[in-house]
């Protein structure tokens, strides 16, 4: 049985139909990327699969329990967290506060200090600024923040929505290289990522997705070899 299983969604903003039946399967301990240029809907696909949206049609369920008839908090419970496009960190409160606000679910505060030990050794950065205020921490800074309060919830699954938006190439190596340890943890990631040759280059399979259907799927070196991906989505000719 897959991890996490979309089916058959179809998610609208108003009646525009945004997800146009899409399914795909993610199993466990993979990385799995969603490519598509912008408005394709990669981010609605994040949306819907984390709770902030819900489908008109369609299933989707995690470890073969239906995600569907919980709200958006709940599917955290159930192991789902995202790291959201442009981080979405609370900027007034401290590192320290950001992550505590990730563990929400998390009853124990033995649990809480084991995972700040856990993230603080995942990102050495956060554990130095972790009285700073986090609007005042740099662009890769706030993507680690952002990053390691998703992961507080101990999630089975992480999706996150380009990681790498806004960040020097020398930061985008560091984040790269995270997502990487992260899954070499134990946590399976669905990845949406603007830089298509990153992406592939750390996944296992990938998702082409156009204009809200799933075109192509395939494993990511097989993907990045394909001329239609090549010209579409990696800059060759």
């Amino acid at each position: 049985m897959s991890t996490l299983t979309i089916d058959n969604i179809h998610t609208y903003y108003g009646n525009i139909h945004a997800l146009r039946g899409i399914s795909l399967k993610i199993e466990k301990g993979e990385i799995v990327t969603l490519i598509g240029g912008n408005g394709a809907g990669k981010t609605t696909t994040l949306r819907t699969i984390s709770g902030l949206l819900k489908p008109r049609e369609g299933n989707i369920s995690l470890d073969g329990e239906d995600l569907l008839k919980y709200p958006a908090h709940e599917v955290v419970y159930k192991g789902v967290s995202m790291v959201p496009e442009g981080r979405g960190v609370f900027a007034r409160l401290t590192v320290l506060e950001n992550l505590e606000m990730g563990a929400f679910s998390r009853k124990s505060k033995e649990e809480l200090n084991h995972n700040l030990e856990k993230m603080f050794t995942l990102f050495p950065r956060l554990k130095e600024r972790r009285t700073q205020t986090a609007g005042t921490l740099s662009g890769g800074e706030q993507q680690m923040l952002a990053t390691g309060r998703a992961l507080m919830a101990n999630p089975t699954v992480l999706l996150m929505d380009e990681p790498s938006m806004g960040l020097a190439p020398v930061l985008v190596e560091l984040i790269f290289d995270i997502i990487k340890k992260i899954n070499e943890d134990g946590t399976t990631i669905l990845l949406v990522e603007q830089n298509a040759l990153m992406a592939l280059s750390i996944a296992n399979r990938g998702y082409v997705l156009q204009t809200g259907e799933i075109t192509l799927t395939d494993t990511a070196q097989n993907l990045k070899n394909n001329p239609m991906v090549q010209k579409a989505y990696l800059g060759m000719e």
